[in-house]
């Protein structure tokens, strides 16, 4: 019997992952299926992602969000994605090796890739000397289940803005699904129970002590990563190695 999940993710770039983490930080048991290759690899430095005023290593920045996406319980497979059928109970996933997932709801994330969605009626396909699959502005598609994020939704080729859709496509996903509106905020304690609310959906409340342990486990976890080059150089484009 193939493994189900809520939602497989096909693509592990940056709009894949950042999705990731969100549906899985809300126990939405997740499956990120990476053919490798992502585009940000072959960048020299990344310099226009937030947080970063002197820029960081792209090569650094993928694997601390691939690592971020598995810290929220998001499993991480390398593997192709061949074909993804719909049916009135969900979606099958299946990869060039003859594995098969099944799952509630798929996001597609790859870069330009669509021949993996061909045996669905329905998925609206944009051919502008790339191809893209047609989607409203928060990543729905014409298939009740299936979205589409970052650069394969038409969004500018930008780390950042891929990250901040695939976000909104996840958030998208939880909303369609009827759960109550997701936050996802940490924030010190008493900061809604002392106002005698209820926490919402999705936020955590943590004391002093907590939030001094996790800011000390996050400097050293940066500390540990950017104390050394990353081991990869940047990739070069496909076509100056033929």
């Amino acid at each position: 019997m193939p493994e189900r999940y809520d939602v497989v993710v096909v693509g592990g770039g940056v709009a894949g992952l950042s999705a990731s983490v969100f549906t899985a930080r809300a126990d939405f048991q997740t499956l990120v299926l990476d053919a490798g290759g992502s585009i940000l690899r072959r960048n020299a430095h990344l310099e226009n992602v937030p947080g970063f005023p002197a820029g960081i290593d792209a090569r650094q920045f993928l694997d601390l969000l691939g690592e971020q996406a598995q810290r929220a319980g998001a499993e991480r497979r390398l593997a192709t994605v061949e074909t993804v059928t719909h049916r009135s109970d969900g979606f099958t996933v299946e990869t060039d090796a003859g594995e098969r997932y099944t799952s509630d709801s798929v996001i597609a994330a790859t870069k330009n890739e669509t021949s993996y969605l061909s045996e669905i009626d329905g998925v609206g396909l944009i051919d502008r000397g790339k191809t893209f699959v047609d989607t409203d502005e928060h990543g729905r598609t014409g298939v009740d289940g299936l979205y589409a994020a970052g650069r394969l939704a038409e969004k500018p080729h930008q780390a950042v803005v891929c990250a901040g859709h695939g976000a909104e496509v996840a958030v998208t996903l939880l909303t369609d699904d009827d759960a109550p509106f997701y936050h996802d905020w940490v924030v010190p304690e008493g900061y809604f129970t002392d106002r005698g609310r209820d926490l919402p959906p999705g936020c955590e409340e943590i004391d002093a002590d907590e939030r001094r342990r996790r800011e000390e486990r996050a400097r050293a976890r940066l500390r540990e990563t950017l104390a050394d080059p990353h081991p990869e150089p940047p990739e070069t484009h496909p076509s100056l190695t033929e």
